[in-house]
């Protein structure tokens, strides 16, 4: 194997892919990138035998094909440390890969590619296709309510629902929840579930946001989506998803409109001096008022007041800081509405002008 790249070119893509290949592996050709060229298109794989990320480019100069392995992050790290503009050759020389630009010279170590495991996708069940930045803002905008060890593995994950023009993105730890659709007006066929674990949803989120749509194809163990410059497959979490729809509060008839900005500040102060173990607030509803107040062990407390559109009646109800402000931060209009039923029930957090997303809050008692 023989080509040559630019260094703004070569990087790109191996960004892409290192971001899966794990520091510390029991198989160490999972911590290498496994560097294919064929047919004047260069592709580079990363993998951790759950996730696999492939990279793609178009070398300028061409002298032999082929394909092996390289350490990853040592490849990346000499890539990085070139200057600008400059240009890479790479040759793979009897077991090991040279590395030359300008006076600059490297030779690394290499594992066959033949050894370089791959992630089994199979036949998908549900292929559609999405714009970059709604898919990337569906992941977003959900992301932060998986939960992060939990024993039930199905939470460690996003439930991806498609079908009867939309998808949806639901996560939740057990204690919030959040849910978000997108129209797919081409696909109107049932509804087809999958979950997608933690790390995927990270990783997937960290690749998108470029201009072209991308390609999502669901099967019955993996997920794989399909760009121009990448291809990424993971496998999905076996098991069965809640009933999420029952999280959801019914019957509200308490509705609290303030601006977002100005309770998102509030409640960070206020946060301050929660209990740092279970961050909880209390607030308090009055007419056109809502009033936040929080203590910890050692006697300290903070008190918020802002106005408010709310005409319901009193109401005293406790929260998770933590899982407001989460809220808030990804909300993108002006303001938010809080549907409220009594001091027991969960709160449904909402954008008046955007109802795509749906958060849900579990009170605490204090």
């Amino acid at each position: 194997m023989k080509f040559s790249v630019l260094r703004e070119e070569f990087l790109k893509p191996l960004q892409l892919v290192v971001g899966v290949v794990e520091r510390r592996q029991t198989l160490p050709i999972l911590s290498n990138v496994l560097i294919s060229l064929r047919d004047g298109r260069l592709a580079l794989t990363g993998t951790d035998l759950e996730v696999e990320i492939i990279g793609r480019l178009s070398p300028e100069k061409i002298a032999d094909e082929g394909e092996i392995t390289v350490p990853a992050r040592k490849l990346m790290d000499i890539c990085r440390s070139l200057p600008d503009g400059s240009e890479l050759t790479l040759v793979e020389d009897g077991g090991r890969m040279l590395v030359t630009s300008g006076r600059s010279r490297f030779t690394l170590s290499t594992l066959p590619a033949n050894e370089f495991p791959s992630v089994d996708d199979g036949p998908g069940s549900c292929e559609f296709t999405i714009e970059q930045l709604v898919f990337k803002q569906l992941l977003d905008s959900t992301a932060f309510a998986m939960a992060q060890q939990d024993v039930r593995y199905y939470l460690n994950g996003m439930l991806l629902e498609v079908g009867e023009g939309r998808v949806r993105a639901v996560s939740t730890d057990g204690h919030r929840l959040a849910m978000k659709d997108a129209s797919l007006p081409m696909v109107q066929s049932a509804v087809t579930q999958a979950i997608v674990p933690r790390k995927a949803v990270i990783e997937l989120s960290r690749l998108l946001g470029g201009e072209e749509d991308v390609s999502v194809v669901l099967g019955n163990n993996h997920i794989r989506v399909t760009t121009p410059d990448f291809r990424f497959t993971s496998k999905l979490v076996d098991g069965a998803y809640p009933d999420y729809e029952r999280v959801l509060p019914k019957g509200g008839d308490k509705l609290l409109i303030g601006n977002r900005e100005e309770l998102r500040n509030a409640f960070s102060r206020t946060s301050i001096l929660s209990n740092e173990k279970y961050r909880g607030v209390r607030l308090l509803l009055g007419d056109g008022l809502l009033t936040m107040t929080a203590n910890n062990p050692e006697q300290e407390e903070a008190q918020e007041e802002v106005v408010v559109n709310y005409n319901a009646g009193d109401l005293e109800v406790g929260f998770n800081v933590s899982y407001i402000i989460d809220v808030l931060n990804v909300l993108r209009g002006n303001d938010v509405r809080f549907t409220l039923s009594d001091a027991n029930s969960s709160a449904l957090m909402q954008d008046p002008a955007d109802e795509s997303a749906v958060y849900v809050v579990m009170p605490m008692r204090l």
